[in-house]
């Protein structure tokens, strides 16, 4: 069974709190289909290029059918001439978006938590503060973790603690609305407060 790990207010290791049994028995594949989704969701689908029909000009004959000894051409705008028509080129009419319903979202952000116990890499503390407001410390925090990056679940983020790990770039601080299976599974480590993990583990 995977556990937590539980720290106390010095960021050390107190104890160790055990997953709900039915966060083992998600199919990973779940996971899988939210960061596909996610990432798809996130494209700009910016590119975009026109064919032969949609560029201006090109209404006269350049040249004569026969008689010069050259290829036949019907316009200039063809993909076969500088400036012509893009063929199959990308066009910013196609949609990305994919969607994943309620439950399959729940069961991704189950599995990345999962996964983190099993590698011992997701902790619950009582609370996540930086009163100095300073950097070094939050980069303390993370130094005592031993880890490489952090996801920070903060209950209610308040502008000290804000500014504290703003400017760190190996840990990101949300809040629970912002935590998704895509953070979670993109980050080396995850701290969690008791009041988001027990709301978390309700909610399930």
């Amino acid at each position: 069974m995977s556990k937590a790990v539980v720290l106390n207010e010095k960021f050390e290791k107190s104890g160790e709190e055990t997953l709900p049994e039915k966060y083992s028995q998600v199919n990973p594949h779940n996971l899988y289909l939210y960061v596909k989704a996610y990432a798809a969701n996130l494209r700009a689908n910016n590119a975009h290029t026109k064919n032969r029909s949609a560029v201006r000009g090109g209404g006269r004959k350049p040249w004569q059918q026969k008689g010069r000894g050259g290829a036949r051409a019907g316009s200039i705008r063809s993909p076969l001439f500088v400036g012509g028509g893009v063929v199959f080129g990308p066009t910013n009419k196609k949609n990305y978006t994919q969607k994943v319903n309620k439950k399959q979202k729940r069961l991704a952000l189950e599995y990345a938590l999962f996964e983190k116990a099993q590698e011992g890499k997701l902790f619950i503390v009582d609370s996540v503060a930086v009163e100095s407001g300073k950097t070094k410390d939050a980069a303390s925090i993370i130094s005592k973790l031993g880890v490489k990056d952090a996801l920070i679940v903060k209950d209610l983020v308040d502008e000290k603690t804000f500014l504290a790990f703003r400017n760190l770039p190996n840990a990101y601080l949300i809040e629970p609305n912002e935590l998704n299976a895509y953070l979670a599974a993109a980050y080396n480590a995850i701290v969690i407060e008791r009041a988001v993990w027990e709301n978390l583990v309700k909610e399930g």
